[in-house]
């Protein structure tokens, strides 16, 4: 009671998250009972029909399940593939770097794009990739190419969405590194150096063993979103063309609960989401914890 005394302004500053989770996180998981039921919007929740496991059912039946599935992971494997080492890639290269001015710059255009909403993004891609006017295809044009419609392609839709969201993500990403990066020892660097270590040898051992526990918090935390793919910018970018790459298990709730009234079978796709996603974070901070020092819990 002592603590929570002493600690009570910092308990009131935690307030507006906690009621963040509480309102927008757990009360709606009361809705996961309509997964289990035939919905019906004028009967209510309680009112409607209790079928058990008939959606889940439906859903691993689905024909379309595999490809659901397979674009979802290919999004969610690709963005942690090339978009959790840029971060760190930069952060690094930030601290070697001495001239103070240079640094803000980069760090402040590289994070800039993390407050562009999605849809200006995606506005901006769509312009960029134009096969009239975008300057992709100007450029490609002056060394003889001829234009590419880009966005109808289905093999191009996975490298246009992963390079967008690095492109927009890793600046901000970058300040957790350089924050992790401003707790190691001075004192470390200049032991090494006193060995003899050359720049590349105090990076290895130095530098990331004192920002790994924060690389393997983060790495926890990216991989239980592999499936969780935003739906906004996928749902902004895709086009019937590009369906056999493009359509994953988000846009597929949209068009199945919102466009056609299956609001207990989009719910149980998301229930199955879900419940995949913290399989793969709790068995990444188990592998972690066996590896190593460092997990999440």
């Amino acid at each position: 009671m002592r603590q929570t005394r002493k600690g009570k302004y910092l308990l009131l500053m935690f307030l507006p998250c906690l009621l963040y989770y509480v309102l927008f996180k757990y009360a709606p998981m009361f809705g996961i009972v309509i997964s289990f039921k035939n919905y019906n919007l004028y009967k209510g929740v309680w009112q409607s029909e209790w079928v058990g496991m008939k959606y889940y059912i439906m859903f691993f039946q689905n024909p379309d399940l595999f490809i659901l599935l397979r674009n979802t992971f290919l999004l969610g494997f690709y963005k942690l593939l090339f978009g959790f080492p840029a971060p760190i890639v930069l952060a690094l290269l930030l601290n070697e770097t001495k001239n103070a001015i240079f640094k803000r710059f980069v760090q402040s255009v590289s994070y800039l794009p993390h407050f562009i909403s999605n849809v200006v993004v995606a506005s901006m891609v769509i312009m960029f990739l134009s096969p009239s006017s975008g300057i992709i295809n100007q450029l490609t044009g002056l060394l003889g190419a001829s234009p590419i419609n880009f966005l109808v392609k289905p093999d191009w839709f996975r490298t246009i969405y992963v390079a967008s969201e690095v492109w927009q993500h890793f600046g901000w990403e970058t300040i957790i590194y350089l924050a992790a990066l401003t707790s190691i020892d001075p004192l470390l660097y200049e032991a090494a150096e006193i060995d003899g270590a050359s720049r590349m040898k105090k990076l290895f051992h130095v530098t990331l063993p004192g920002i790994a526990p924060a690389i393997v918090i983060l790495f926890i935390m990216n991989v239980g979103k592999v499936l969780e793919i935003g739906f906004e910018k996928v749902f902004l970018l895709f086009n019937p063309a590009t369906y056999s790459t493009a359509d994953i298990l988000s846009t597929y709730v949209y068009r199945v609960g919102l466009t056609n009234g299956n609001f207990s079978y989009a719910t149980a796709i998301d229930l199955f989401t879900g419940i995949v996603s913290l399989i793969f974070i709790y068995s990444a901070n188990y592998l972690s914890r066996k590896l190593g020092e460092t997990s999440l819990w």
